[in-house]
């Protein structure tokens, strides 16, 4: 069934921050039923990869062998989630789309999604943590390609000539000594992205998840002090000033200079950190406390965007389904530079690749942005918290005033 209007306006008028957390389209003109036959639209938030990528190439070959042409779009991870909302209002959702997980849940709150079961969709060997992102009152909205998430890439040399053991970091603590100890041999400390926008929110939330914060209380003592930790560090110059600017990719450019010793990024760096020209390790994010903090699942869905043609669905599991199966997830993931949401893929991804274990760790233990029942709320929250970590930082705003107001902001919201 079609999304009524006014559920949709509703959805647009709630996901007012979703601008942020994802990613844009296209798509023909009219009805479903009116697009070509033998042509399906297919979008994703990857405007980076041509059709001559290997991603491009990929999607091209899981039409073919569904025996259609796919017309695939990608566009900026910013506007996705909303012209997916404005589409199914006209009537012309795409056939296939992937969007960033956190937006499911807001889609499905539009009614604009499928669910996985009704398309015949198997996501039985999914992990239970990955496929939850996806997942609402029970039922699956989308079947997720991969998952990322965070750890700190560090420099040896640097840590070396300032004579840090890495394994020596092990909570707030000892890794802020680690950093002055950097500064003082004459180097820079910690890089990472604190951008108003939801990079900067995935960012922040292994420091603030590993103080114990609630997102539901993003005041408490908890929360605020993993946001005086990242003001003390920028304030002390052990982080630089940029940060408010940085996106994830700018962030790692300050990285890979070889000055810092430490940034917080993704598996999606692995490639970037082999060809940047010194050696590098890996550790977990620290809790405040010791242990390693939670870190965010990231990744996309692909999902089946609701039709007024249901004769279309079968096609569109078929491309779903060539993307995501067990026995191809591993060319999918290698191509996007994923963790597989498989453990049987995994397990063959970190025989070809062992530097993908510690991910491969993270992405086990990572939770999700929209867990503990916050679904669509997640977005009103969000936002409010990445707007208290640019106040503090640029210190128009001390780290309980921004976070007092995130507070305020996320309940009206």
């Amino acid at each position: 069934m079609i999304p009524t209007r006014r559920t949709l306006v509703a959805a647009l008028a709630a996901a007012g921050t979703l601008a942020s957390l994802t990613a844009c389209s296209g798509g023909s003109s009219g009805t479903s039923a009116d697009k070509p036959e033998g042509t399906y639209t297919f979008w994703d938030p990857y405007p980076q990869f041509d059709n001559s990528s290997p991603w491009g190439k990929r999607v091209t070959a899981c039409g073919k062998e569904a025996g259609v042409t796919v017309k695939r779009t990608g566009y900026d991870t910013t506007d996705l989630g909303n012209k997916a909302l404005l589409a199914a209002q006209q009537g012309n959702a795409p056939d296939v789309m992937l969007v960033d997980n956190p937006v499911v849940s807001t889609l499905v709150e539009a009614g604009i999604l499928n669910k996985t079961s009704d398309l015949g969709l198997d996501t039985k060997s999914i992990q239970k943590n990955i496929i939850g992102a996806g997942t609402i009152d029970g039922h699956a909205y989308g079947v997720p390609i991969g998952a990322n998430t965070l750890a700190l890439y560090y420099n040896k040399k640097v840590l070396s000539a300032a004579g840090v053991d890495p394994a020596s970091v092990k909570d707030w603590k000892s890794l802020t000594a680690a950093l002055e100890k950097v500064k003082a041999a004459g180097k820079k400390g910690i890089t990472f992205s604190a951008i108003n926008t939801e990079e900067g929110s995935f960012q922040f939330l292994p420091w603030f998840w590993g103080a114990g914060g609630d997102l539901k209380k993003l005041n408490s003592d908890k929360g605020v002090a993993a946001l005086a930790l990242w003001k003390q560090w920028v304030d002390a110059g052990l982080a630089p000033k940029s940060v408010l600017q940085n996106t994830q990719t700018t962030s790692w450019q300050e990285f890979a200079t070889g000055e810092y010793a430490f940034g917080e990024n993704g598996t999606w760096q692995l490639g970037n950190a082999e060809k940047a020209g010194f050696d590098y390790g890996i550790i977990n994010i620290p809790a405040q406390n010791g242990g390693s903090a939670p870190v965010p699942t990231g990744g996309e869905f692909a999902t089946v965007p609701v039709q007024q043609d249901t004769g279309r669905y079968d096609v569109s599991k078929k491309i779903v389904t060539c993307l995501t199966s067990d026995k191809n997830l591993l060319a999918t993931d290698t191509t996007l530079m994923y963790v597989a949401p498989t453990a049987s893929a995994q397990a063959e991804q970190v025989k070809q690749n062992p530097a993908l274990k510690p991910w491969v760790d993270a992405v086990a233990a990572a939770r999700g942005r929209t867990s503990g029942g916050l679904g669509s709320k997640y977005p009103t929250i969000s936002q409010p918290m990445w707007t208290a970590v640019q106040s503090a930082l640029s210190g128009s705003k001390s780290p309980q005033a921004a976070m007092d107001t995130a507070q305020s902001s996320a309940e009206k919201g």
